[in-house]
């Protein structure tokens, strides 16, 4: 039998009916010209990130928008959600070609942003999830019977935190205010957020720096107290959605059905905050209550998909702690945004999305049973209803009175100023307010309860 030879040109044939094939969607649009699989990396457990992964998973909105544009288009498109625990792998896969869609922190963007263009696999920062403007998404913890009063007393200690992250971000910066060096001076143990929570209540690790809701989550368990609220640092601190370049390129309406989609969760997330919590929750695993605390209305993060000024300016400054560590060289942020698509989708509502700012958190009440929350004009008036209410609450929440943070009622340090009740996230802070407030004491919550009542 005569073997034919492959000429060149039999080659270039072959590769150019390939391409045509697979369509133009890059690797992970797996697919031929009529059915493609677009592949998105989000992180279930990083609630910030929720209308852009877990909840719009959950609600079905992008597989909808998908659907309308394949009868336009004549594809047949399926989504392939992939699920992680950090930022990281999701880059990883990103700048392999595997992943087309995916969301995650400030600092992990940064190195998205850092990689893909190092490898050849350029990536945009398109749109926003959650953000806090005060930087309280990221939170530093103790185990709770921890004699640590505050960041000076990690000195020589362990301390739990994923190197690269948003909150490792904090920690770097908070220590530095201190005059501590997060090299030198502490024990860094790089640990994902699971590990890192099982090495605090193991007592292998002195203190956690992590983000949302590890730390909301450990609270609520009993298993941590708050030492430090991020929210100090008064820095902008989010979580966001980034694309391949290339993908968007070849594919810019599944790209914009993606985020028209997740406009839509949004939508959901703050027209039905509980509802949208108790999602978030079924599908996670974690307590509606520690999903509240952060994504509820007045909540510590506030969902805009809108790419604000003041966002891109955080992560500007933010090139520098990462630089610092090694872990990129000079981040052209500028050319890495890329909010055109996202204000496409909105169209003239755009601009009113850019100027709006976030509400104040107010004080709230989740009674048992109820499918809403009652809000109140103050922490003394919530401990009023609830003393009245005595194990009716499933939960109860209240703005730390020093910066804001949406905290638990019955977890945070409590001062009795006169006939006021302020509640502080941290001991820290409540200390500081007692020694600018002769008079003022640190009370128990059963204590402000009685007083309240």
């Amino acid at each position: 039998m005569t073997r034919q030879r492959t000429t060149p040109a039999a080659l270039l044939a072959a590769a150019l009916l390939s391409t045509l094939l697979t369509g133009c969607g890059g690797d992970a649009s797996a697919g031929d010209a009529t059915h493609v699989t677009v592949t998105v990396g989000y992180q279930s457990k990083t609630i910030n990130t929720v209308t852009a992964g877990t909840l719009l998973r959950s609600l079905g909105y992008f597989e909808r928008e998908l659907a309308a544009q394949g009868k336009r288009d004549g594809v047949s498109y399926k989504v392939d959600w992939q699920d992680y625990a950090t930022g990281a792998p999701i880059t990883a896969q990103m700048t392999a070609g595997k992943i087309d869609i995916g969301s995650m922190g400030d600092f992990p963007l940064l190195l998205n942003a850092a990689r893909g263009k190092q490898l050849g696999r350029p990536t945009h920062l398109v749109s926003v999830t959650g953000y806090n403007l005060r930087g309280a998404l990221n939170t530093v913890v103790t185990p709770p019977q921890s004699k640590l009063g505050s960041l000076k007393d990690l000195k020589g200690k362990k301390v739990s935190t994923s190197v690269g992250s948003a909150a490792d971000g904090t920690l770097v910066r908070a220590l530095q205010r201190v005059g501590l060096d997060a090299e030198k001076d502490i024990r860094k143990l790089n640990q994902q957020p699971a590990v890192g929570a099982s090495a605090l209540q193991a007592g292998s690790a002195d203190a956690l720096s992590q983000f949302v809701a590890w730390p909301g989550l450990l609270v609520f368990q009993d298993k941590a107290k708050a030492l430090y609220d991020g929210a100090e640092l008064g820095l902008p601190t989010f979580h966001g959605v980034t694309v391949r370049e290339d993908f968007a390129e070849q594919r810019p309406k599944v790209l914009d059905a993606f985020l028209a989609a997740q406009i839509e969760a949004t939508r959901y997330l703050n027209e039905h905050p509980v509802r949208a919590a108790e999602k978030v929750a079924d599908a996670t695993g974690l307590p509606p209550e520690v999903v509240y605390l952060y994504n509820g209305s007045g909540g510590i993060a506030t969902f805009d998909p809108a790419v604000k000024p003041q966002l891109v300016s955080a992560l500007k400054k933010d090139v520098s702690v990462l630089r610092s560590a090694k872990l990129v060289g000079d981040v052209d942020v500028d050319s890495f945004v890329d909010d055109g698509p996202v204000k496409r989708v909105y169209g003239k509502e755009y601009a009113e999305r850019l100027a709006s700012t976030p509400g104040t958190s107010r004080s709230e009440v989740w009674l048992k049973g109820e499918d809403s929350t009652r809000s109140f004009g103050s922490p003394a008036e919530l401990l009023e209803f609830v003393a009245e209410h005595k194990g009716e609450a499933r939960a109860a929440y209240v703005p730390d009175a020093a910066h804001g943070t949406r905290w638990y009622a019955d977890k945070a340090v409590w001062i009795q100023d006169g006939k006021e009740l302020k509640p502080f996230v941290t001991a820290s802070a409540a200390r500081a307010y007692t020694q600018a407030h002769p008079g003022a004491r640190t009370v128990s919550y059963a204590t402000a309860l009685e007083q309240a009542s």
